[in-house]
């Protein structure tokens, strides 16, 4: 057993750890004493030494996770959530304002609690007042304000906010509490009194990256009219906040919401395909690598560097690194170790995070199950890298699939079939779509001119989506329990060490 492996088995432990406290309240002791057990009684047995060790990482990765999950419960801000009281409170916008079409949510940083101002202008007859020696104290934890729309505010604002916290509601069919829990937000305001305290108090950097943003959105939805120019947004800058309820299910229906969701299905599928069509356009490996890189780390700046897209576009990076190495045998450990790392930072990722979910596990697809699809279909031509390409999407397909029907409750049928007529055309989308967007903002000729191509690949895609969409097999709704998902993958992963078994690994994107 070599070094790297053993490495391997105690960062899936870590994770195993975390995945059961997620899920249930196991005893710390019994992993610990198994593992002392295995290491202390057996040690002239190496194979039950690393089983003694995975006992103790798996331990570690529980651990850690009850600590976030204290640290979560012991957070000062959630202690006046729901008392009715009204709080001062001093804080930055420390993300991109989400502006909706009566409203704004407005994510708020760098907090400090502090007295009343009696000269304050706002509407407030009196305000919880929080002493201490200073007058006031920053506290952890960010909260999320529901806003007037006007007059707008964004990123970097300090904002003077008199209000009352609330604990985040849970819907049904959607625990909104649980989806701010993994951003660190375990408070909301509803249309508080705000005072703007300050401008230009963010990052310099990350305000011009979103000012930049602004500029490519306002071209997009200048040249092209709904559902084109939303769907296009949210491919490209990850902004899905124009897509109509209508053509979000549209997409459910024929499985090809990922194309506007920034995950790690997005990025890795980004990633291949970048690399196929390059290559097959005859790039040298070595260039089709930089190439891909720059555009990678280009998508995610223009997506406002999104903490969804940085974590796909580091697993994507890896990915990208392990085929310029000509080592993919080995990408699986370090996108394990990539995952590894982010959980001991926020072990809420795990159960929480779609987006992480889908990062690692089409990951595992397009690197376990791509070489069984090749050796089945090794004499089918391939048109433009179009058989790779194909072959890729399915298969990232299928690792998520049951991770999708857990979080979202249904099934697309039609979704294998869509996506072969829909996903070859993301690198020309992309492409023809920063183009336009670019182009656009230098000259509004140019982005007039450049939208046109544009316009017409997300009409076939509309359409096809449309069309798939409208049949009544194309997706069925049903729900499964953690216990069923964890079985769905252990299935999965016996057939793919079965399979390659009787089948020699080919050497992937040759």
């Amino acid at each position: 057993m070599t070094a790297s492996k053993i490495f391997l088995y105690f960062c899936l432990s870590f994770i195993g750890g975390i995945f059961l406290n997620s899920f249930l309240s196991p005893s710390l002791y019994a992993g610990l004493i198994f593992g002392l057990i295995f290491i202390s009684v057996l040690f002239k047995y190496k194979k039950l030494v690393v089983i003694g060790f995975c006992f103790l990482f798996l331990v570690l990765g529980i651990w850690r996770h009850q600590q976030v999950e204290l640290t979560i419960m012991n957070n000062e801000l959630r202690k006046y959530n729901d008392l009715k009281q009204e709080i001062t409170l001093v804080g930055l916008v420390s993300a991109e304002p989400d502006i909706r079409d009566t409203h704004t949510k407005l994510t708020i940083g760098n907090i400090q609690l502090g007295e009343e101002d009696k000269s304050s202008s706002l509407p407030f007859a009196a305000a919880r007042v929080i002493k201490d020696e200073n007058g006031s104290r920053s506290v952890d934890g960010k909260i999320l304000v529901t806003a007037e729309k006007y007059p707008g505010y964004k990123y970097g604002d300090k904002l003077k906010i008199i209000g009352k916290l609330e604990a985040p509601p849970v819907f049904e069919g959607f625990n909104y509490k649980a989806y701010l829990k993994k951003d660190g937000i375990y408070s909301v305001m509803y249309y508080p009194g705000i005072e703007l305290a300050g401008k230009n108090q963010g990052n310099f950097l990350y305000a011009k990256i979103l000012s930049f943003k602004d500029k490519l959105r306002e071209v997009i939805y200048q040249n092209l009219s709904p559902p084109q120019s939303s769907i296009l947004a949210a491919i490209i800058l990850g902004d899905k906040r124009q897509i109509s309820q209508e053509w979000k299910d549209k997409l459910n229906y024929a499985g090809v919401r990922h194309l506007t969701a920034i995950s790690g299905m997005h990025v890795a599928i980004l990633t291949v395909i970048l690399m196929s069509f390059l290559i097959g356009l005859g790039f040298w490996r070595q260039q089709a690598f930089y190439f891909s890189i720059i555009l990678i780390f280009l998508f995610i700046v223009m997506t406002g560097l999104q903490p969804s897209a940085i974590r796909a576009g580091i697993m994507g990076g890896l990915f990208l690194l392990a085929q310029y190495l000509g080592r993919l045998n080995v990408s699986s450990r370090a996108i394990v170790f990539a995952a590894t790392l982010m959980l001991a930072h926020n072990p809420s990722l795990l159960k929480l995070d779609v987006g992480f979910q889908l990062s690692f596990l089409a990951m595992m697809g397009i690197i376990y199950l791509v070489p069984i699809f090749q050796n089945l279909l090794h004499k089918a031509p391939d048109f433009l890298q179009l058989k790779n390409i194909s072959i890729m999407t399915i298969s990232a397909q299928v690792f998520t699939l049951p991770i999708l029907i857990y979080n979202f409750g249904y099934f697309s049928a039609i979704a294998p079939l869509t996506n072969v007529l829909v996903v070859p055309l993301l690198p020309f989308i992309m492409g023809l779509g920063f183009v336009f967007a670019l182009s656009g903002t230098i000259l509004s000729y140019f982005g007039w001119f450049f939208s046109l191509p544009v316009w017409l690949l997300l009409t076939y895609l509309i359409k096809i989506v449309d069309w798939f969409s409208g049949f009544s097999f194309s997706a069925f709704v049903f729900e499964i329990s953690w216990l069923w998902l964890l079985i769905s993958y252990l299935i999965l992963g016996l057939f793919i060490w079965r399979v390659n078994k009787k089948f020699t690994r080919p050497n992937f994107l040759r």
